[in-house]
């Protein structure tokens, strides 16, 4: 049965990026989150409550099918919110790492300057139409941090995911990250 990598952090921490070098070194499929938010953008606006609906639709759908292939496994990143959405946040985590018999959780971190810097990387822009606004894309990032809490706390991440790791990635490679995760998870 394949497994389920959940990489979390907020925006242009390098969980794409990363989820990339760790595809690439596992054999485990990518699915980052733009791949569905920028489908589903086309059809529902971006802050409607049916674009998040059919948002997390199609991901389950996705998840059920997969869990049930013979891949190796398959990687997913996201934003978290530990603070006011966490309750809804944990449920739809949960309900993807169901699917699966085994699922990890990996959590990336890194300061608001070196996010910033990563937001125009050509990387990051040429997979996700929506944050080629670098304008908008920006003052989403910063406002963001006011309106959510994208990192845990010292010691809080291990109280709610079982096979867990947080690491602050501001200063290693996508590919000293990947190996870190599949070292640390044996994938």
């Amino acid at each position: 049965m394949p497994k389920f990598v959940l990489i979390i952090g907020p925006q242009a921490v390098g969980k794409m990026t990363v989820g990339q070098q760790l595809s690439k070194i596992t054999g485990y499929k990518l699915l980052h989150n733009h791949m569905t938010i920028e489908m589903v953008r086309l059809i529902f606006d971006y802050d409607k409550e049916t674009f998040l609906k059919m948002n997390s639709v199609i991901r389950y759908e996705i998840f059920k099918e997969f869990a049930k292939s013979k891949e190796k496994g398959i990687i997913f990143t996201a934003c978290f919110d530990f603070g006011k959405d966490f309750q809804i946040e944990i449920e739809q985590a949960n309900r993807f790492m169901e699917l699966f018999e085994e699922s990890y959780v990996v959590e990336l971190e890194a300061s608001l300057e070196e996010r910033l810097k990563r937001n125009k990387t050509e990387n990051r822009l040429a997979n996700k139409a929506s944050k080629r606004d670098l304008e908008w894309s920006e003052n989403d990032l910063i406002k963001s941090m006011t309106k959510h809490k994208l990192n845990s706390e010292q010691g809080e991440g291990e109280k709610i995911f079982k096979n867990y790791i947080k690491i602050n990635n501001e200063k290693l490679s996508p590919e000293e990250v990947a190996k870190i995760i599949k070292e640390k998870f044996d994938l």
